[in-house]
């Protein structure tokens, strides 16, 4: 499996850089023409992967976070979401659907929305040091060269 692209970003743990952020991965992953439904899963997962660094990550104060993507000769994307942030406790307890560290309105549902949205999904994390989540996703080829 060849790496035939790349790219790599931060961004400030604001609420208003989370719909760049998608937007930015939707972009990059538009050149393996995916399906709407399959770039709406990236943005999605994406999306909640973001919100879990502005929300837990960094709680009242602002950090940076960091976005990387590959894409394969394989038609595979894999996009890493970093953060230098708390870290979290119990990764195994935190990606239950319904747990959350916050209550009010957060619903607990981040890792679970991941998870259904992409093929594979790992996460990472050391307390005080920061999370790493990384999403996978194979997107079908749409048409073939004949050579």
């Amino acid at each position: 499996m060849e790496i035939i692209n790349k790219f790599s970003m931060n961004i400030l743990s604001r609420s208003a850089n989370e719909g760049f952020a998608r937007a930015t991965v939707a972009a990059f992953a538009a050149q393996l023409d995916p399906t709407l439904e399959e770039i709406n899963d990236i943005k999605t997962a994406v999306s909640e992967a973001v919100t879990n660094c502005i929300v837990h990550a960094y709680k009242e104060s602002l950090g940076k976070i960091y976005i990387s993507g590959e894409i394969t000769d394989t038609n595979i994307i894999k996009i890493k979401i970093r953060d230098n942030g708390c870290g979290i406790e119990n990764i195994e307890k935190a990606m239950e659907p319904l747990f959350t560290t916050v209550g009010g309105e957060r619903a607990g549902l981040g890792f679970a929305v991941m998870q259904s949205f992409m093929d594979s999904i790992r996460v990472r994390s050391k307390l005080g040091r920061g999370t790493t989540v990384l999403l996978t996703k194979k997107i079908a080829p749409r048409y073939t060269i004949n050579g």
